[in-house]
């Protein structure tokens, strides 16, 4: 794991992890990603299924407060923009927005919801794949000055290349932006690969959300190494038809899933 060595006085979180409770390719049942982070010297894990809390809701309904009380679960989601790839979004823990699993939202407009209701997001992976990263889409391109709107960035992604992390670290020097670190597992050996190292005690979302606000980038700090077992490697430049596929899911997705957009928006507006 890169020679890191744990500090008594700070925290150690896998920041993006999918479980097999929440995401339609997670691979990873949320006792047995404790069990791996734990034994790997973690003291929690976000939880960033892709547009939807239904992990979450597994863990609080069926594990928290009854096994793994040393361990902190951190409720988060991988958001699906219409136009900026995947965001990750961190709520307080009392705040529930059924709008953040209905895909499809502008970047933009994520952004103004997310920051009224309390929480902070960043992009996830940001210079990565086609559709699915930040810095590859036009919204990026026509308005690099929105990663100023962000709360954090994703700068170590155990599922990008160094290239791409690299880019995503220079991103968050720019932009003086707290750098995150998550594995982005779907599998087992890829749990806790990468890590984010938080300089305060955190056990629940607001903790965390305070940390950030108060200390900016000097709260945390993130490494860890490369996973090799992914479904680009193995495709190679067959992955692009994968990629490709996946846009025109979104696309769609996010289309059929308008209207129901709609209604939230109303509920939201009139609270």
């Amino acid at each position: 794991m890169s020679g890191f060595q744990k500090d008594v006085n700070t925290m150690k979180f896998d920041m993006h992890c999918h479980t097999k409770e929440g995401s339609l390719d997670g691979k990873v049942e949320i006792e047995k990603y404790i069990s791996i982070l734990r034994q790997n010297g973690f003291d929690g894990m976000l939880i960033s299924d892709h547009n939807s809390y239904n992990g979450y809701r597994y863990w609080r309904e069926n594990v928290k407060g009854r096994r793994y009380k040393d361990f902190v679960v951190l409720r988060g989601i991988e958001y699906d923009t219409i136009d900026a790839g995947h965001i990750l979004v961190i709520m307080p823990e009392n705040k529930r927005l059924p709008i953040l699993e209905l895909r499809g939202l502008p970047v933009s407009l994520l952004i103004d919801i997310v920051h009224r209701h309390g929480g902070i997001l960043g992009p996830a992976h940001p210079c990565g794949e086609r559709y699915l990263s930040l810095a590859s889409t036009g919204r990026f391109r026509h308005n690099r000055d929105i990663i100023g709107r962000f709360d954090f960035v994703e700068a170590f992604n155990a599922c990008e290349d160094l290239q791409n992390n690299r880019e995503a670290r220079n991103l968050a020097k720019k932009y003086h932006k707290p750098a995150f670190g998550g594995s982005d597992s779907h599998k087992p050996d890829c749990v806790g690969l990468a890590f984010t190292e938080f300089d305060g005690e955190i056990r629940k979302e607001s903790d965390l959300i305070a940390l950030l606000q108060e200390k900016g980038r000097s709260a945390c700090t993130c490494g860890g190494s490369i996973y090799e077992g992914t479904t680009k490697n193995k495709l190679g430049r067959a992955n692009q038809i994968l990629v490709q596929s996946f846009w025109f899911y979104n696309r769609f997705s996010g289309i059929a899933r308008m209207r129901k957009r709609r209604r939230e928006m109303r509920k939201l507006r009139n609270k």
